[in-house]
């Protein structure tokens, strides 16, 4: 008897930090070491050199490195002077932190319909501006930029500021430009599970604006410019010391594994090609895809989901509830977003983490293939 476990029987999980951290172990291990062994654990010199390294491959001047992805889009907002009574334009198909950075801060949510590539729909953000708009926030969803030529257009005709929630399209480029680098600010999330994750809670604001800048670095820091002066109205939201050594380590990583990803999503894009009933991600033709996620949709989303878990392959959900119909933002309840409401009855998100094997690729589209080629899925 044998406890072998076989190709045919190994489980593709839809992340794998162990082997991420064995692949960096070495240089992990060092990094966090260092920290320990210099009794800095706040806002030391890792901080400050990992927000000089995330500017630079940003290609902006300045780089706030804070707590969160949320908190990175509050204290964007709180410094962009945005607060009750102000309205922001952005999208209800993303993680809910990007509504609630919003709330934080007292303003007002107004969400608009979604495009063919899952971002807000541009063309759709002039009919939704009133006196009240002081912003818009494009959500970069699944690594993929989002129509930045008409955001920044219609941002500028109207005196819009633009906040880039850049937390799952680290590296992804538009027009040969960096996201995050278009608007007055752009808020990344190191969350494990992203392109550049940290080992816990981690975030960014990078911005091309000096004076910008230095409103988040109080405001990240109760509001102080110097110990116990508190000069503006702040939060405690600072990066620490170790993930700041571990984004480090993992920055220089970054283009190689988001290379990866691309060669993964190549391999769907033609494993999977007319394949039931399956629509394949469409990708923009001035944007450079880092394919955070791989999501496809089917009308038999459900049943496709429960046989690739019976095979022992993980899939997700990007999101299964839009924000503007959950409970907590029950105001926004009775509001219609067909396009949205459509796609997330089908969407569905495949492994494409970069320490998946080609072999692990295969299976996967193996998987699928004879899902629909069973009798039970014609």
């Amino acid at each position: 008897m044998t406890n072998a476990i076989t190709s045919e029987t190994m489980k593709i999980s839809f992340n794998n930090f162990s082997k991420l951290y064995g692949t960096e172990k070495i240089a992990i291990d060092r990094a966090i070491k260092k920290v320990l062994s210099s009794g800095r654990y706040i806002l030391g010199d890792e901080v400050a050199d990992f927000e000089k390294d995330f500017a630079a491959y940003i290609g902006v001047s300045q780089c706030v490195g804070v707590a969160n992805g949320l908190e990175a889009l509050q204290i964007a907002l709180m410094a962009a002077g945005i607060g009750p009574g102000d309205e922001v334009i952005t999208t209800a198909h993303s993680a809910a932190a990007t509504a609630l950075s919003i709330r934080a801060v007292g303003a007002k949510p107004v969400f608009i319909d979604i495009d063919d590539y899952y971002h807000l729909d541009a063309a759709k953000i002039e009919s939704a501006i009133t006196s009240k708009t002081r912003a818009i926030i494009p959500v970069h969803l699944y690594g993929q930029a989002c129509d930045m030529n008409t955001i920044m257009d219609v941002a500028k005709k109207h005196n819009l500021v633009v906040i880039e929630d850049c937390a799952q399209a680290h590296g992804a480029l538009w027009n040969g430009r960096k996201v995050g680098s278009f608007g007055t600010a752009g808020c990344f999330s190191f969350y494990p599970t992203k392109n550049l994750g940290a080992v816990g809670d981690a975030g960014a604001i990078v911005t091309h604006d000096s004076a910008f800048a230095e409103k988040c670095r109080m405001m990240r820091n109760y509001g102080q410019r110097n110990r116990y002066e508190h000069d503006v109205y702040g939060i405690n939201s600072r990066l620490d010391e170790i993930q700041a050594a571990v984004l480090r380590v993992l920055l220089k990583k970054l283009d190689r594994n988001n290379k990866r990803r691309l060669t993964i999503a190549m391999q769907y894009l033609k494993g999977l090609k007319d394949i039931g009933d399956i629509q394949l991600p469409r990708l923009r033709m001035q944007a450079d895809h880092v394919f955070h996620l791989f999501v496809i949709e089917t009308g038999r989303r459900d049943d496709l989901m429960a046989h690739l878990k019976e095979a022992g392959i993980d899939s997700l959900i990007h999101y299964p509830i839009p924000i503007h119909k959950q409970r907590s933002l029950a105001e926004f309840n009775s509001l219609s977003l067909p396009v949205l409401e459509l796609k997330v009855t089908r969407i569905l998100s495949l492994p494409v983490h970069p320490y998946l094997t080609t072999t692990e690729v295969k299976k996967v589209i193996a998987a699928i293939k004879k899902f629909y080629e069973s009798p039970l899925n014609p």
